[in-house]
């Protein structure tokens, strides 16, 4: 019997879902559209907000957009979900590289499930009015067109571009401007460690399969070299008898 190996990472995926989902929910629930509250002084609030699109508030190409790239979502979800798969059960893969995987596994899953499922259970957010949860397919949206709840707002630093910097100068910036939520934080965490800690993994792994295929040939060559060898030998005696 087979043992299983690394089931930790989907309890890690699901735990990161679930979280991402009860805030959201919570956030929907009880905030009207474009409320705040302040956590940490000014820069740290809970902000609502909705987007149409991809992470951190960004939108894409309308509704034909929004269609094709929460098609998208799905694919990239099927295919995380295989690949971390086939992953946590190698010997040789880092815990760390699991997490990373996973965590943008979590994220990617957390964003659809608003997408194809908060259109269908939710009325529509406005300033000044909460929503709230309705029978299924009577929301706002048909199924793949729910809007992606945001609500980290992290305004840092506030400042204006210095005059002699082109087309920006004496205009006003803010440092963290986009709204973010859960799963957006765990995608770009997996992706910025794994691009700082574990890019050269997958190099050096196919340099080591490749060295292993090499070396296990080599016997091979030998092996059929030896009765030539041994012909070449036998003739040379025949010549000399």
């Amino acid at each position: 019997m087979t043992k299983k190996k690394n089931n930790w990472i989907w309890w890690l995926v699901l735990a990161i879902v679930a979280a991402d989902q009860a805030l959201k929910i919570w956030v929907k629930l009880n905030m009207p559209y474009g409320s705040e509250i302040h956590l940490i002084g000014d820069w740290f609030r809970l902000h609502f907000i909705e987007n149409e699109g991809m992470a951190y508030g960004m939108t894409f190409g309308g509704e034909y957009g929004k269609l094709a790239l929460s098609l998208f979502r799905i694919v990239a979800v099927i295919f995380l979900t295989f690949f971390l798969n086939y992953l946590r059960k190698k010997e040789d893969v880092p815990r760390g590289l699991l997490i990373c995987f996973g965590a943008i596994l979590a994220g990617a899953l957390g964003n659809i499930l608003d997408s194809a499922f908060y259109g269908l259970i939710f009325t529509a957010s406005y300033p000044g009015a909460l929503s709230f949860l309705v029978p299924f397919g009577q929301g706002y949206a048909p199924f793949l067109y729910g809007h992606v709840v945001d609500m980290f707002y992290l305004p840092i630093w506030e400042g204006v571009y210095p005059e002699w910097m082109p087309w920006v100068g004496g205009k006003p910036f803010l440092f963290f401007n986009p709204v973010f939520n859960i799963a957006d934080a765990s995608i770009s965490l997996g992706v910025v460690t794994l691009m700082l800690f574990y890019r050269d993994f997958f190099v050096e792994k196919d340099k080591k399969e490749s060295e292993q295929k090499q070396s296990e040939c080599k016997p091979e060559q030998s092996a059929s070299s030896t009765p030539t060898e041994k012909g070449m030998s036998e003739n040379a005696q025949d010549n000399i008898a």
